[in-house]
């Protein structure tokens, strides 16, 4: 037999285990539901999930950061318009002057004490453009960049959440399914039981109390029925649920659960693939070189910084004349001392690069206790299926054996309900070995990071 891979298990045990037939709440048409496989499922659940579409705005607030990095290498140009009045003695003058305005008149004493008022509007273009920082922004850049791609693996782990969710809400659906269908088998075999006892009661082979104990198994698997038509509707509404939609919608999936193909790789192979795939320990090892990149920023502080400045202004009392200046330089500043402020950055950034690495390490070996745990539940079900499928075939032969003896007045009442209840046991095991052997396979493939591969 080949090795086992996800695409083979998770492909052939899921999706090959939907062969379509109708399932129809009472209140709903069978020909009006929609045909629903697992990969339908997923698929809508990927497009409709409200945590798949916050992931993806999150990507995008990301890349709309990188944007805003990159604009610290570029130089920042800002129009002003400014207006003032004032008779202020040396503010007037000035303001005199840059209108270029200035007359020998205004000169005089009394004038340059006492002046008129003044009004200016100042339209002024500046520009303040980073030259040099110690390597700050190249470093903010980076980080936004490594940011960006720490977002777009979390959008990729939750995808892969997102679809580990459906499957097993698919499952879920699928085997409350089945055990109504189970129930009612068993509900009809009891009825048809009890008609037997009765036809033997009427006729006076057996007493009333078998007659009575035959009906009180009609009315406990009665009960039992609402329940599984209850635990239908709420399998349906969480299945509703992971894929984005409303919990009354409408669509019919298969009906049967198979074994699929048996998991031969053994847990340490597993182990080291979920090392390698993870998405979020991927997106923690970017967090890890960004913590680093942010103590090298903190260290790039004590450096000077150069700025090149500008300003063009335009000056006007009215706007019917204009005077216009411009101003360029140069700008150089070097922190001598921050209170500790620069110095204290560099100690936050060291301490959050150790807590990502305790997360790190939190991580890994939160990785392989879940490889390990979905491996040998995964393990334990395969097992079970076999032996549930023989408990079944000889509770089926029990069943036969003690009802042939009943007719024939060779057992009590007792056996053959017990010999009934033992293969509705045996079939439900059944069931939820075949269900909890796939649900392990995809709780597999998800702490392997290998999900994906069931859309392949």
């Amino acid at each position: 037999m080949k090795s086992f891979t996800v695409k083979i298990c998770l492909a052939s045990m899921l999706f090959s285990v939907f062969f379509y037939s109708g399932f129809a709440f009472p209140s709903e048409k069978e020909e009006s539901q929609d045909l629903l496989s697992l990969s339908d499922a997923i698929k809508k659940a990927l497009e409709s999930n409200p945590r798949a579409k916050a992931a993806s705005f999150q990507t995008d607030e990301s890349d709309a950061r990188i944007t805003q990095a990159r604009s610290g290498l570029l130089p920042q140009i800002y129009l002003n318009e400014t207006y003032g009045r004032t008779t202020n003695p040396m503010w007037a003058f000035g303001t005199k002057l840059n209108q270029e305005k200035i007359a020998q008149s205004d000169f005089d004493p009394a004038r340059l004490n006492d002046p008129d008022v003044m009004n200016n509007f100042i339209t002024s273009v500046t520009l303040d453009w980073t030259l040099f920082d110690g390597g700050q922004t190249w470093i903010s850049l980076k980080q936004a960049e490594s940011e960006s791609q720490a977002s777009q693996l979390m959008l990729q782990r939750t995808r892969e959440e997102i679809i580990a969710q459906t499957g097993m809400a698919y499952l879920g659906f699928l085997i409350a399914e089945e055990n109504l269908n189970l129930i009612r088998q068993v509900l009809e075999t009891a009825g048809s039981h009890s008609d037997m006892v009765r036809s033997r009661y009427e006729n006076g082979f057996v007493v009333k109390s078998d007659l009575l104990r035959a009906q009180v198994r009609v009315s406990e698997l009665e009960q039992e029925l609402f329940s599984a038509e209850s635990n239908l509707i709420v399998a349906k509404a969480m299945l509703c649920n992971a894929m984005g939609i409303p919990a009354g919608s409408p669509f019919r999936t298969s009906t049967r659960l198979e074994q699929g193909e048996e998991i031969e790789e053994p847990v340490e192979k597993w182990t080291k693939k979920a090392l390698a795939n993870r998405k979020d320990l991927k997106q923690l090892l970017t967090r890890e070189l960004m913590a680093k990149e942010e103590i090298d920023k903190s260290l790039a502080g004590h450096l000077p910084t150069l700025h090149l400045v500008g300003n063009y202004e335009i000056n006007s009392e009215d706007f019917s004349d204009t005077a216009d200046n411009y101003m360029v330089g140069a700008m150089m500043k070097l922190n001598l001392f921050s209170g500790e402020r620069i110095s204290g950055k560099t100690k936050e950034a060291r301490a959050s690069l150790r807590r990502i690495q305790a997360i790190r390490q939190e991580l890994e070996l939160g990785i392989d206790i879940q490889v390990r745990q979905a491996f040998y539940h995964a393990l334990s079900s395969r097992k079970r299926i076999k032996t549930s499928q023989e408990s079944v075939v000889q509770a089926e032969e029990n069943l036969r054996i003690v009802r042939k003896r009943y007719e024939n007045g060779l057992y009590a009442i007792v056996s053959l309900l017990d010999a009934e209840a033992a293969l509705k046991q045996a079939r439900t095991g059944n069931l939820k070995a075949l269900h909890d052997y796939n649900t392990a396979s995809i709780q597999l493939a998800l702490a392997a990071g290998t999900i994906n591969e069931i859309l392949q």
